[in-house]
């Protein structure tokens, strides 16, 4: 359990982050739930719950949702799992428990960076973007290679793709624990193009670039596409399980992702029909 002083509720995203960046044991709480875990010592920790960031705004084209939106109400939101059709639901319902994603926020969880983040390999499947108060609007897979230094997340910023289909897979020794390795792959129909994510190698979610290219050039290429992931990706060991486990593992929900796609995308066109 974390150590904390003082907590301070802030009056403002200016004073949320003049109080954030006064000292280096400042730190925004967030949710709480996986900071609980730690033994970190805080000097102040800074609620933002009077700042009215939690929201899901739906515009012409994308999604805006408030930082500080429970992980729980964007798994049940009906119009992002309409336009994604149920994927949210999908990559979010084997985290912990209800009573966990009722509490845990969407910011967060991004900003942490957390090599096992369901969440992060999730929101890489699709046009995703997050809005720091200070340093602005980049792209998620750019935030990840970011050095973190203190600033705000704001919003997260999810474009809408009509085109677009995406499916999620992970590993769990136990349904509610956290994963030994998780896939995202996602496919443009207009395009004609594979993007697929791999996470908790043990490390934060990528993009496999080359797998994805080469499959989607021909999927007579998908074995080969398979290989590529292992040669491009690190993949790690912890006490979850070893190197080439997660290796393997990655291949098969790949696999299994595209298949889905597949599947769905020929199901669809006989209804045309």
């Amino acid at each position: 359990m974390f150590n904390l002083k003082e907590l301070y509720i802030a009056k403002d995203l200016n004073d949320a982050y003049d109080t954030l960046v006064s000292s280096k044991n400042n730190c925004v709480i967030g949710g709480g739930m996986w900071l609980k875990m730690s033994d970190r010592a805080i000097n102040k920790g800074i609620d933002l719950s009077n700042l009215n960031l939690n929201y899901i705004k739906e515009e012409e084209d994308k999604f805006i949702i408030g930082s500080m939106t429970s992980l729980r109400d964007i798994e049940n939101s009906k119009e992002l799992n309409l336009e994604f059709r149920g994927y949210f639901k999908k990559f979010l319902k084997s985290i912990v428990g209800t009573q966990f994603r009722n509490t845990a926020t969407i910011g967060g969880s991004v900003y942490s960076k957390f090599g096992f983040s369901d969440i992060s390999t999730g929101l890489l499947g699709l046009d995703t973007y997050v809005e720091l108060f200070r340093g602005g609007i980049v792209s998620l897979e750019e935030f990840n290679k970011m050095k973190l230094n203190k600033d705000i997340l704001v919003n997260i910023i999810i474009y809408k793709n009509e085109n677009l289909k995406a499916e999620y897979e992970s590993l769990r020794l136990s349904k509610t624990d956290l994963p030994l390795i998780n896939v995202a792959v996602s496919y443009d129909e207009k395009s004609k193009k594979y993007n697929i994510v791999v996470g908790a190698r043990p490390n934060l979610s990528k993009r496999a670039v080359k797998a994805s290219e080469i499959i989607s050039e021909n999927y007579n290429n998908l074995d080969k596409g398979l290989d590529l992931i292992s040669s491009e990706l690190d993949f790690g060991k912890n006490m979850r399980g070893s190197k080439e486990y997660r290796e393997e593992s990655s291949k098969i929900l790949v696999k299994r992702c595209i298949l889905k796609i597949m599947e769905d995308s020929y199901e669809n066109k006989g209804m045309d029909k």
